[in-house]
């Protein structure tokens, strides 16, 4: 068993997410950084849908009640187990009473913490283990872990440290243009192509708001439509916001652009006040980016098949 000891500003159950509800009114949810997770559970020999422990800026503690071996990924939380700095995509061993713990980084926002096996009082609905946490279903009681919740697994013996490599996060994001983009002139996606922005302080899991000295001004709107993860929407403030995994289904604001799928797990670990650059691309350019994650992926799974 892990005990929370403490929640830290916010930890969530999260795997990858609930798809094909949006038409049902059901948010995404998930993990906003797919990749740490696939890696995490490819290193544990889990399937990479097992769910984990998302932690947010860290300010966190847990104890395990019972060995296991665990992963971190994502974010460097600066994560110790007992008094020992322990770092992200490497496999550890926990014994009963250790104690793991996370302060918190400059460089990002979210770590994934997972053990072998995967918990198993977690709540699956719709088909995934995540907690929606606007409408309270999913992972532990549909809610942000707080202190005293215990989540079970098997215990496991001692596997030897292995670890992988994990890919940088960057603060350059690229986007393809939306299906409204026709509705704003040229110069607005100049403007959106060269300004440095700001992530605003009203960003959480269901959008980036962003800001800058430059908005994009328009007057257009549009009829309420589907909108998914990775949108790029244009309120009459002409300050863009992304919708991440928790936002809404509908939306009423024009569609300028669409973040890269795999460029969302940078804006993952990005916090308020840090500053990033969006590119336009193509969508020859966006499935070359899918592919280097897939493979990525394939070769640390030949990897560890070969060592193991």
């Amino acid at each position: 068993m892990l005990e929370v000891i403490k929640p830290g500003p916010l930890s969530s159950v999260q795997d990858l997410g609930r798809r094909g509800m949006r038409h049902l009114g059901v948010s995404q949810a998930g993990a906003l950084d797919p990749l740490a997770l696939r890696l995490a559970n490819a290193l544990l020999a889990n399937h990479e849908n097992t769910a984990a422990i998302e932690i947010t800026i860290g300010l966190c503690e847990f104890i395990f009640h019972a060995p296991a071996n665990f992963v971190i990924a994502g974010a460097d939380l600066n994560a110790c187990l007992n008094d020992t700095d322990i770092y992200p995509c490497w496999r550890y061993s926990a014994k009963a009473g250790d104690r793991l713990s996370f302060k918190q980084s400059r460089d990002g926002v979210r770590a994934y913490l997972l053990v072998e096996g995967g918990f198993l009082n977690i709540d699956q609905q719709l088909g995934s283990y995540s907690t929606d946490l606007m409408a309270g279903f999913g992972g532990l009681h549909g809610r942000a872990l707080k202190v005293g919740d215990k989540l079970y697994y098997q215990q496991a013996q001692a596997k030897p440290a292995l670890g992988a490599l994990q890919p940088s996060y960057e603060k350059l994001i690229h986007f393809t243009p939306g299906p409204h983009a026709q509705l704003v002139s040229p110069h607005v996606f100049d403007i959106l192509n060269q300004t440095i922005w700001k992530v605003h302080p009203n960003s959480n899991r269901m959008g980036i708001r962003l800001s800058s000295h430059k908005a994009l001004t328009h007057n257009h709107s549009i009829a309420t439509q589907a909108v998914h993860p990775g949108v790029i929407q244009l309120p009459p403030s002409g300050e863009p916001i992304i919708l991440m995994n928790d936002c809404q289904t509908t939306g009423g604001y024009p569609i300028i652009g669409v973040i890269t799928e795999a460029d969302m797990r940078h804006l993952s670990q990005l916090s308020a006040g840090d500053c990033l650059h969006l590119k336009s691309t193509s969508t020859t350019h966006t499935a070359k980016q899918r592919h280097r994650v897939k493979s990525h992926l394939n070769q640390l799974k030949l990897a560890l098949n070969k060592k193991e």
